[in-house]
């Protein structure tokens, strides 16, 4: 069974950092690009950015410069550094999963950045 478990989501003042953080299990980690996409209420779901096995990364042009992606591949986990953060960075942030046509998705984990 695959899982996807997102933490470290919640409240920042503009200008704060977060450290999302995705456990994954089920699946051969190591294969797999990893991601992170996020959902505004009344949007559609966008890419945050991504790194593939070979740790290559792309970002969306919303974040480029403010947040970083990692991965450890020992520990199966995907991490995303978010600085500088916004009020229009306010969402959900889903943890993904790719190595063939179907992708696996967590549950999601609220950040919202206000003052």
């Amino acid at each position: 069974q695959v899982q996807l478990v997102e933490s470290g989501g919640g409240l920042v003042q503009p200008g704060g950092s977060l450290r999302l953080s995705c456990a994954a299990s089920g699946i051969i980690f190591h294969l797999y690009t990893m991601g992170w996409y996020r959902q505004a209420p009344g949007k559609e779901r966008e890419l945050v950015a991504t790194i593939t096995s070979d740790r290559n990364t792309n970002y969306g042009d919303s974040v480029k410069g403010r947040f970083t992606i990692s991965r450890d591949n020992a520990k199966n986990t995907v991490d995303l550094q978010m600085d500088s953060l916004e009020p229009e960075d306010t969402a959900v942030y889903y943890c993904n999963a790719k190595y063939s046509l179907l992708p696996y998705w967590g549950q999601g984990t609220q950040v919202t950045v206000s003052s």
